[in-house]
């Protein structure tokens, strides 16, 4: 079984994946890290995310280890700088 997750990608992230949301298929069980590592081996812009950047689940934020499920939402937040 597979499932799949909308990706959201902000600012940053956006301009070096060339897009704002991509679908993602996983396997059963995949975390919020096993999604970073699908899409940083589309290479590419791809391939330039952070191993571990900042993630909410369905606008929540979420660890590394946070499993996900079909239908689920998930956004990569860059880093914000102010001033």
């Amino acid at each position: 079984m597979s499932l799949r997750v909308q990706t959201l990608l902000f600012a940053a992230y956006r301009d070096l994946a060339g897009t704002g949301s991509v679908e993602v298929d996983l396997r059963d069980g995949a975390t919020v890290a096993d999604l970073v590592s699908a899409l940083r081996s589309r290479g590419g812009g791809f391939a330039r995310l952070p191993e571990q950047p900042a993630v909410a689940v369905n606008h929540r934020y979420a660890r590394p280890d946070r499993p996900l499920s079909a239908g689920d939402e998930v956004a990569l937040i860059p880093p914000v700088a102010g001033g």
